[in-house]
């Protein structure tokens, strides 16, 4: 991966609107061309994260979900912001499409409408071996294929085979956590499991 000097950097920050940002700095750009920046400050161990940086296993989970039919970001370059400080970053071209949040805020009656596409869908992942920690409404796009997308991976993991109810039940239950923390009142969390327990049992 090459080294993003410091007069880039300065003209992606300057030129971008930031969309998300924490306690440390930006987090997510929107460059001139509508491509999007990605910074990662890694929490891992040094050694670890210099030998293989959260932004290029961001870039490979992209490429396996891909390969596996799952829609997301397409992956431009991999690149160090700060190698010593273990800072790196991803361009990418954006999915097109609309997060579920906003969809079940704004637009409550046709969130309803897809509860049972999207139990299909996270069943789907699951059966695919799948283990999203952060799946959550925030995460998963409604595609403009009528579809659905994941755009925040890192955290995830491939499984050798579907995942066992243990792990289902602790990644929904990842999902109330999330829910809760949001204070999303009114969530139609019943309607959601019945529709999962529905798929299920007609694909087994």
């Amino acid at each position: 991966m090459r080294i993003v000097t410091a007069n880039e950097l300065q003209d992606w920050l300057s030129q971008g609107d930031v969309l998300e940002k924490d306690s440390h700095g930006p987090k997510v750009i929107r460059l001139p061309d509508g491509e999007l920046l990605k910074i990662f400050r890694s929490r891992r161990t040094p050694l670890l994260a210099r030998l293989r940086p959260d932004a290029l296993r961001f870039a490979e989970r992209a490429s396996r979900l891909q390969a596996l039919g799952i829609q997301t970001p397409r992956i431009c370059e991999c690149a160090w912001i700060d190698k010593d400080k273990i800072i790196s970053a991803c361009v990418y071209q954006p999915l097109q499409g609309q997060p579920l949040d906003q969809l079940f805020r704004s637009q409550r009656s046709e969130f309803d409408l897809l509860l049972p596409q999207l139990a299909a869908y996270i069943l789907k992942l699951h059966r695919l071996g799948i283990y999203f920690r952060s799946l959550h409404l925030g995460n998963i796009l409604r595609t403009q294929e009528s579809d659905f997308g994941l755009i925040d991976f890192l955290d995830l993991r491939f499984k050798r085979r579907p995942l066992g109810r243990m792990l289902v039940r602790r990644n929904f239950t990842h999902l109330q956590r999330y829910l809760q923390r949001r204070k999303v009142e009114n969530f139609p969390w019943d309607e959601l499991m019945r529709h999962y327990d529905e798929a299920s049992r007609s694909s087994s």
